[in-house]
């Protein structure tokens, strides 16, 4: 049962009720609450008793990392609260295909599924402490008004969870909006329910604009949130555009909640709640891979967890004053590094998503949608969607050039490029403007 007492505390602390003057007091802090989160969990996990293999709580960061596999083969042993990964695994599957998500809990621990984009799907549970304390920090991050100000938010989400609708406090009001519903319906539910916050991928949000440039839409948010998909620099223009404000982001997946935009619109990782190592893979750039710790998560601990994501840390620190690392960008993962061919050595050249997404953008203002997919021979499929009064032949021409421009600076060949018809649709499946596979 969630404990309004202890959501108002966790909401208190991460409005900044706990101040830390220097950086170095914060990691100071977080160094002495994760020594201890590490005795409790040596004493209720199996599986890190064994994983650690003798070494002291003070050697936390000698400790090997893991990663969702390690996580999903190791479950039964991992967590703390005696679930198996095959109830785990039936309970959460019903209830997705059911469509209810009600009673989508064991013993009162929340089970749920990641959206499982590399077809790795994840398994997260939650106890009612964690969704408390989730609840409060979520609230205290994102919401304009805190908890004293009515607001009415709408979750746009591929599975509703009992740790959403935890949100709702006194005057919070929630309704969650199906993915899998047709938009139509969806935005006819918006209208009678007049949200003043947006939660929805960005891919949604694209929809949402487009119904309110048509007139379908009538009523905009105050506050517009991005998540679960990489929040592209073509869809932020179009939707701070057409809704005339800024768009927020929230980081978060299956291990945790990441980070969350501050009022200038920056992403500052979550460090009150979570410590985030990075595994820089192109210091000139500032882009990192996470590794982290939660250092309050007992439920199913993630500690030393590699993602697969990669960071571009902000070159100067936020106008917002927030001690927390600043993001520029969630780029994407590692797994859609693209890769060409060195001009003249016979090497792989690793291409981030970004430098793709970058080139398309500046090829033409008529490009609505792309997506680049480089299959395992190397090709790259490039598809959009053009505005109608464009050349769409010119604007294959010129995503031409700026795509060889790119290889030329990073003095490589570019890969045979084909133009197909862009195909995908909101909701099914997440959406990767870029992307690599193997098949």
């Amino acid at each position: 049962m969630s404990n309004p007492f202890r959501i108002l505390a966790h909401y208190a602390v991460a409005r900044g009720f706990r101040r830390w003057k220097t950086r170095e007091k914060l990691e100071r802090w977080q160094e002495r609450r994760i020594k201890r989160h590490v005795k409790r969990i040596w004493v209720q996990s199996a599986f890190y008793q064994e994983w650690w293999n003798g070494l002291r709580a003070s050697e936390w960061r000698k400790f090997p990392q893991i990663d969702k596999s390690i996580m999903m083969q190791h479950f039964d042993t991992l967590n703390t609260v005696g679930i198996t990964k095959q109830e785990a695994l039936f309970l959460a599957g019903e209830s997705e295909e059911t469509r209810d998500f009600g009673q989508s809990s064991i013993q009162g621990v929340t089970v749920g599924l990641s959206s499982g984009t590399s077809g790795n799907r994840g398994i997260f549970l939650v106890s009612d402490r964690e969704q408390d304390a989730w609840t409060g920090t979520v609230l205290a991050k994102l919401l304009p008004g805190g908890l004293w100000k009515p607001a009415k938010i709408a979750f746009f989400l591929r599975a509703n969870s009992n740790l959403y609708e935890s949100v709702k406090r006194g005057k919070l009001q929630f309704k969650y909006f199906d993915l899998l519903e047709r938009v139509e319906v969806l935005v006819e539910r918006m209208e009678q329910y007049q949200p003043t916050v947006w939660v929805a991928p960005p891919s949604m949000l694209r929809m949402l604009a487009d119904a309110y440039l048509q007139g379908r839409l009538t009523h905009v948010a105050h506050k517009i949130i991005s998540v679960a998909e990489v929040l592209d620099p073509l869809d932020r223009n179009v939707l701070e555009r057409v809704f005339q404000q800024t768009v927020h982001q929230v980081y978060q997946c299956t291990e945790g909640f990441l980070g969350a935009t501050c009022e200038h619109g920056t992403i500052h990782l979550n460090e009150d709640i979570v410590h985030i190592e990075k595994e820089y893979i192109d210091p000139a750039t500032r882009r990192f891979v996470p590794v982290i710790t939660d250092f309050s998560r007992t439920s199913q601990p993630i500690i030393r967890y590699r993602l697969n994501d990669i960071l571009t840390e902000a070159a100067e620190p936020c106008a917002c004053g927030s001690l927390f690392t600043a993001i520029e960008r969630i780029e994407g993962r590692c797994d859609d590094t693209l890769y060409f061919s060195h001009a003249h050595e016979g090497i792989e050249v690793s291409v981030f998503p970004d430098f793709i997404s970058r080139a398309v953008i500046a090829a033409s203002p008529s490009i609505d949608h792309y997506r680049v997919v480089q299959r395992g021979s190397g090709v790259l499929e490039v598809s959009m969607r053009i505005s109608e009064e464009a050349d769409h032949e010119q604007v294959q021409a010129s995503v031409l050039r700026e795509l060889k421009k790119l290889a030329e600076r990073l003095d490589c060949t570019l890969p045979e490029v084909h133009f197909v018809p862009y195909t995908f649709e909101a909701g099914i499946t997440k959406l990767r403007r870029v992307e690599r596979r193997l098949d």
